[in-house]
């Protein structure tokens, strides 16, 4: 059944799909045959998606300590995020293979034990900086987890020879409207100088519907929207995975009408993370 799961009352389904994940991810991990397989991620091995679990889990729970205690924390910016998560995720090829999962695996339950935790109030409310996007409320990062746990399992699968796999239809479905706001955030400036459109999003399925985003002036603007005949294009998904996997540019997904210009600029302006 499909919830809202930016919205507290989807807060159980939300770390129940984590923690679904996340059990898919360890059984990857914990096969020392695994553990130099190249994964979708071009600059990564399977061993290098443990490092840059380590690198984000103990950075959210030493931000959320800080959160706490009311203490200011910096933050860089989206355009440095993949560059610098690659070199801490790479960073940890040195530690024994054991000693990190173990390290994994204890930053993780320390990270559910908060989710677990959250109150409603907490929810939407309570405000932790992440280190490349600011100050973003707690139901971000529960949403972080679902995108690494979930997305980067794909990318060890699709690595391990599964180039045919889809995301869990709730791991996806759940992931759908982080994805609007995951393309706002990351629209490349000299990609859409010039573009004034509209264009069409239709995604089926339980967790679907159908958006209409805006591109003007720089900006990526959405909402939902019922009627689209009229946009400059359209981009249809026939599953969430599809759309998940696209939005994370590990393939061109979706068929696509109208307009071929404006599908090829969508197509190109987004810069990776």
């Amino acid at each position: 059944m499909a919830v809202n799961s930016m919205d507290y009352s989807g807060k159980n389904t939300v770390l129940d799909v984590i923690r679904k994940e996340r059990e898919r991810f360890y059984e990857i991990i914990d096969d020392p045959k695994n553990w130099n397989v190249q994964t979708r991620c071009t600059e990564w091995e399977v061993r290098d998606m443990v490092g840059h679990m380590i690198d984000v889990t103990e950075g959210y729970l030493k931000r959320w300590d800080k959160a706490r205690k009311g203490e200011p924390i910096d933050t860089a910016g989206l355009l440095v995020m993949s560059d610098q998560l690659n070199q801490k995720a790479q960073s940890f090829r040195t530690e024994d293979r054991e000693a990190a999962i173990r390290r994994l695996k204890t930053a993780s339950d320390k990270m559910m034990d908060i989710f677990d935790r959250l109150t409603p109030e907490e929810w939407s409310g309570f405000m932790v900086t992440h280190p490349f996007m600011g100050p973003l409320p707690t139901l971000f990062y529960t949403g972080f987890h679902v995108m690494d746990y979930g997305v980067h399992t794909w990318d060890m699968q699709w690595g391990m020879g599964e180039k045919n796999a889809r995301l869990d239809e709730r791991t996806a479905g759940v992931l759908v409207p982080y994805m609007f706001v995951l393309m706002q955030s990351t629209v490349d400036q000299e990609s859409v100088e010039g573009i004034d459109a509209e264009v069409g999003v239709i995604v089926d399925g339980e967790w679907g519907g159908k958006w209409r985003m805006k591109i003007k002036d720089g900006a990526l603007t959405y909402t939902p929207d019922e009627n689209l005949d009229d946009v400059d294009a359209t981009f249809h998904f026939k599953n969430a995975s599809d759309f998940v996997l696209t939005t994370f540019q590990r393939f061109p997904g979706g068929e696509t009408s109208g307009d071929p210009g404006v599908i090829d600029q969508v197509r190109r302006m987004f810069f990776r993370i």
